[in-house]
């Protein structure tokens, strides 16, 4: 069955959102991903004359994607800054590392878009940035592998056909793959069991980080998080670990003289990668408009914040967001 050119575009079309969450998985990046969608639709097309039915139309779009994916993580491992260098705190001016290849969040926004096979959303546990960073440590053919039948569930005889193997080598690279993965996640997340979307709980406690931020209390904002809790800020290279260091920071921020002060702050409650985040929005002194600034990704476990990612990020047009608004 040959795909002509009047059904490619409306057939590849239909798939553009779950192959973008596929490769998503297996770069580590927003950008990327969308990259080698295109890759894999330009592809296709000059393939469209091989496709003999023998698969379905879906499965032959994965294979291209996936395997234009392996290709493509040749390149340096998404990272975040606890992988490069021990915890501390900046002793000069901080400055953006923009020559690594940072790890990107994925708004909810554009996951619900992405119906996957016997699922109506995307599992949590299978993009939560967590993972996304333990399957980062796989070599790219067993990434693929879990990733193919963990997360998507396709048995190991569609996994072989599709990366053009064996059964028993899919086996294998499973076998390997899936203790890795559980090393590489965090100590309270090493069983790898489904959750949810962002609980009216972690809501709730979003709700009290913001309103001790409104109070300027760093104190009660540290309340809210474990003891051990790590505090990342990509694209900067620093982190910090620990609830001291974590209301220091705090205070840094929210003090008027303090020497991290950058003017007022803003924030609307979003989620990415299925966690529960916030949107932050700064007035510099000197402006009447609030203006993106980065989005705050928040791991909360067992009632508290376990871990944030701040994310330098303005690009809130992709996540649907005001691009700007007025102080009250």
């Amino acid at each position: 069955m040959t795909v002509t050119e009047e059904t490619f575009a409306a057939q590849a079309e239909q798939y553009r959102h779950e192959l973008r969450v596929h490769c998503y998985r297996m770069l580590g990046s927003y950008d990327d991903a969308e990259d080698m969608v295109q890759e894999t639709f330009l592809r296709a097309w000059r393939k469209r004359t091989d496709f003999e039915g023998r698969s379905s139309f879906r499965a032959w779009l994965y294979k291209i994607a996936t395997n234009a994916c392996i290709d493509d993580v040749r390149r340096p491992q998404r990272v975040l800054p606890h992988q490069l260098e021990p915890a501390s705190w900046p002793t000069g001016e901080a400055i953006a590392r923009t020559d690594l290849p940072w790890l990107q969040p994925y708004p909810d926004v554009l996951l619900d878009r992405a119906e996957e096979p016997d699922a109506a959303v995307v599992r949590r546990e299978t993009i939560e940035l967590a993972f996304l960073i333990a399957i980062q440590h796989l070599p790219a053919r067993q990434r693929a592998v879990l990733i193919l039948r963990d997360v998507l569930g396709w048995s190991a005889k569609e996994t072989a056909d599709l990366l053009d193997s064996t059964v028993a080598s899919v086996n294998s690279a499973l076998q390997r793959a899936r203790p890795v993965l559980r090393e590489q996640l965090p100590p309270r997340r090493a069983e790898w069991a489904p959750t949810g979307d962002p609980s009216a709980e972690e809501q709730a406690l979003l709700k009290k980080y913001m309103d001790a931020w409104e109070r300027a209390d760093s104190a009660g904002i540290a309340q809210l998080m474990h003891e051990d809790i790590r505090i990342t800020m990509p694209p900067y290279p620093f982190w910090f670990e620990g609830r001291t260091d974590a209301q220091r920071i705090m205070a840094a921020n929210l003090d008027p003289d303090g020497d991290a002060n950058r003017g007022d702050w803003r924030f609307i409650p979003i989620s990415v990668n299925r966690q529960p985040a916030l949107a932050t929005y700064l007035r510099v002194p000197g402006d009447d408009l609030y203006r993106p600034f980065g989005i705050d990704v928040f791991r909360i476990e067992d009632g508290l914040i376990a871990e944030m990612t701040a994310f330098e990020l303005t690009d809130f047009e992709r996540l649907e967001l005001p691009t700007h608004f007025a102080s009250a």
